[in-house]
């Protein structure tokens, strides 16, 4: 089972930017892939972001040339860089890891754009 710890989050206005990071317990080179998944009250789970363990990257329209998926090997962590936020951005940000066998989130952070 793997770890994640999400940090970054917080309140931004409508426009600017935040990073989130998500460090795992170990080496994020033995993960299929990792991914950012966002949800907001009422609404469900959503696929943000993800990168396979080669580097590949996906992005939802909703996000696409916004956000950036970005890792850190050495430090075993996986940014979320996310610009021109907008109010529709918010919700709580989890950070996900998949092994080949078994899916895993963390236990999310918060973000909030207000206009």
């Amino acid at each position: 089972q793997v770890q994640l710890v999400e940090y970054g989050g917080g309140l931004v206005q409508a426009g600017g930017s935040l990073r989130l990071s998500c460090v795992a317990s170990g080496s994020i080179l033995s993960l299929d892939h990792m991914a950012w998944y966002r949800q907001a009250p009422g609404l469900q789970r959503e696929l943000v972001a993800s990168i396979t363990s080669g580097g590949s990257t996906y992005y939802s329209e909703s996000v696409k040339g916004r956000f950036t998926i970005s890792r850190d090997i050495d430090k075993n962590t996986v940014y979320l860089q996310m610009t021109s936020l907008n109010v529709e951005d918010t919700a709580a940000y989890y950070c996900y890891a998949y092994d080949g066998y078994r899916g895993d989130y963390g236990r999310g952070t918060q973000v909030t754009v207000f206009s």
